[in-house]
């Protein structure tokens, strides 16, 4: 249940907090929590080379039509300098070598920590991150999947799809887990292609469905209208 109420002018959040913990949640043993409407959070962003959903979201936060702050941008390539600068926000190049993903992770996690971030949001960022990262992470993590999933989970979806002669394509917005791909789902749209669409053509369609899904994604997470309930989410 998500409830959404006014408080009086008097209230204080910690003893509304406490009034409801001890008259209401604990009696029918519910678990709870309270968020405050209109708090900005702050956000940090996760790319590669792609720059399509890293462009858009930073482009909705600077307008005010997310209710959130851009942090920094992090990329395991050099491509986003420009991006921070013209953003003004910092933009930090973290390498991720052939068998360096722990070092990678732990830069990444310090300068997550040192921002303070409330939300990871990994536009486009084609790296696996571990377990040990997403636990010591301890925010939520949003990332955008070039497919309709489960459909083609994993690399190369747009020309799995194409291989397959599928007539929907399509993008996914998920919480991010250890499991590749396989987080609840929080957003999904799709689009009709032909088979005179090549796998290029796939991506070109595709790229509008993962700006699209990942804005409203973000959104919804940044005002609280996500429930996540095991495997599955409820948005209101």
């Amino acid at each position: 249940m998500r409830l959404v109420f006014e408080p009086p002018p008097d209230a204080s959040d910690a003893g509304l907090q406490r009034a409801f913990a001890g008259e209401v949640a604990q009696p029918l043993g519910m678990e709870h929590r309270f968020a405050q409407a209109g708090r900005v959070k702050r956000v940090a962003l996760m790319a590669s080379r792609e720059e399509h959903c890293l462009l858009d979201l930073l482009w909705r936060l600077r307008r005010g039509e997310l209710e959130g702050e851009a942090a920094l941008v992090i990329s395991n390539h050099p491509d986003h300098e420009r991006v921070g600068r013209e953003f003004g926000i910092p933009c930090h190049h973290v390498p991720v070598p052939s068998g360096g993903n722990r070092a990678a992770e732990a830069r990444a996690l310090e300068l997550l920590r040192d921002a303070g971030i409330e939300l990871l949001v990994l536009a486009r960022y084609m790296q696996v991150l571990s377990g040990e990262f997403l636990d010591q992470l301890a925010v939520p993590a949003i990332n955008i999947h070039h497919s309709f999933l489960p459909a083609f989970a994993g690399p190369q979806p747009y020309e799995r799809a194409w291989e397959r002669g599928v007539k929907l394509i399509g993008a996914t917005a998920h919480y991010v887990t250890e499991e590749l791909d396989a987080g609840p789902i929080i957003e999904q749209e799709t689009a009709r292609v032909s088979h005179r669409d090549e796998p290029d053509d796939l991506a070109r369609l595709g790229r509008d469905l993962e700006r699209l899904v990942l804005a409203r994604a973000v959104r919804a997470h940044l005002e609280d209208r996500v429930i996540a309930d095991g495997s599955r989410t409820l948005v209101f």
